[in-house]
């Protein structure tokens, strides 16, 4: 159990209204019919409206006579002046209702926008790290409809915003969804890369959660079941873009290890991956599978047991192996999923320079708050060594 006892009583926090399956979005006139809005925001990607995602949703408004506006100019690895100018914006339309649709990136601009447009003061200000002021309101009702599978933003209270060398993040549970939805024929769409890089993010929450400090026997069932979904259907998911039931399988393993990482936690992966996402703008999903096996890898002394665990989730037929074997060979499981959907495995090949490493290690051991989660303490050495490792790659 990663050397530690298991917590007798955990706070486990969820969303109220969840909708998971095919024809999920049929749901959203009923659901926005109960809150009676006068004027909706919608917050989305421009893609999204053009590839024609978004008709059912505009006609769904246009039928129960509901005014809506659109902000449409969301980019990968949001940064505090996007988020700004959105939170204007919301107020600047009297929006009393949002609906945000997209990946990760309209998702959690959404649901702060929803909040922080009734605050004063500016979003940098209530940031993490850095922020002097607190959220005090819950702001606007929000619905949020993923057509990704593997950010979980949809069931979290967390918005990820990018800094000019790293990222940060504001979390409050007022952030959290009213409604969720999540229909599968959303997410048939995305781009090949998109589905492989997003489902290595799933993975990721998952596997996170499971080792986290603050895992607890609910979380481990919803990061475990993820795990298994996610091995049975992410290769054909990437490979077999209309195959429904693979994308079924992804939209709910993203779904599970949302919850499972909302209240158990994620570490090192996530806090070395998020300076590869402020200094050089790698997408989330990717900047993650290039560090997850590597990471693994180094704090696999903590984690016998519990990687066996995982191991066991990602392919039954290793039950009556021993821990310490099974570990190696839950490391070596990770390098092939990656190498599967065609993601690299090493940073030298996204172009970044060795000697960012010192840089990347002084931003990433600033993620206290991911840090204190992880079943090994990572210190600035054992930092740089892995940035070092994913740098060269598997010899």
């Amino acid at each position: 159990m990663c050397g530690r006892k298991r917590r007798q009583l955990q706070k486990l926090t969820f969303t109220s209204q969840n909708y998971v399956g095919v024809g999920a979005l049929s749901h959203l006139s009923d659901e926005i019919q109960k809150y009676e809005p006068k004027k909706v925001v919608i917050i989305t990607d421009h893609i999204l409206v053009e590839l024609g995602l978004l008709d059912s949703v505009f006609s769904t408004l246009e039928t129960n006579g509901i005014k809506y506006t659109v902000f449409s100019d969301i980019e990968p690895e949001p940064s505090v002046q996007l988020a700004q100018r959105l939170v204007d914006f919301v107020q600047e339309k009297q929006g009393d209702f949002i609906i945000g649709i997209g990946g990760g990136s309209a998702l959690d601009l959404a649901k702060l926008s929803a909040v922080l447009s009734y605050h004063e003061g500016k979003v940098e200000q209530y940031l993490n790290l850095t922020g002097t002021k607190e959220v005090t309101e819950r702001g606007i009702p929000k619905i949020l409809i993923p057509t990704t599978s593997g950010t979980g933003s949809e069931v979290t209270n967390i918005t990820v915003l990018s800094l000019e060398t790293t990222k940060d993040v504001i979390a409050h549970d007022y952030l959290l969804a009213d409604v969720t939805i999540v229909d599968p024929e959303l997410t048939i769409t995305m781009p090949k890369r998109v589905t492989a890089a997003t489902g290595i993010d799933a993975l990721t929450h998952a596997v996170e959660a499971y080792l986290s400090k603050n895992s607890s026997i609910v979380t481990d069932g919803l990061a475990l079941h993820a795990v298994k979904l996610i091995a049975r259907s992410l290769k054909k998911a990437v490979h077999e873009p209309n195959h429904l039931e693979a994308r079924t399988d992804m939209s709910v393993a993203s779904y599970m290890a949302g919850m499972a990482f909302f209240n158990a936690g994620v570490a090192g992966v996530h806090a070395l991956a998020y300076p590869l996402g402020g200094q050089f703008h790698l997408p989330h999903g990717e900047a993650n599978a290039v560090l997850l096996p590597y990471v693994m890898n180094h704090i696999k002394e903590a984690c016998h047991t519990r990687m066996k665990d995982l191991l066991c989730a990602l392919d039954a037929s290793y039950t009556d192996m021993a821990s310490e074997e099974a570990t190696h060979i839950f490391i070596d499981k990770l390098f092939d999923i990656i190498k599967e959907v065609e993601l690299p495995t090493k940073l030298e090949l996204y172009s970044i320079p060795k000697d960012a490493i010192g840089l990347l290690t002084a931003d990433a051991k600033k993620q206290t708050r991911l840090l204190a989660r992880s079943p090994l303490e990572l210190t600035y050495d054992d930092i740089y060594t892995i940035y070092t490792d994913a740098y060269e790659g598997r010899q």
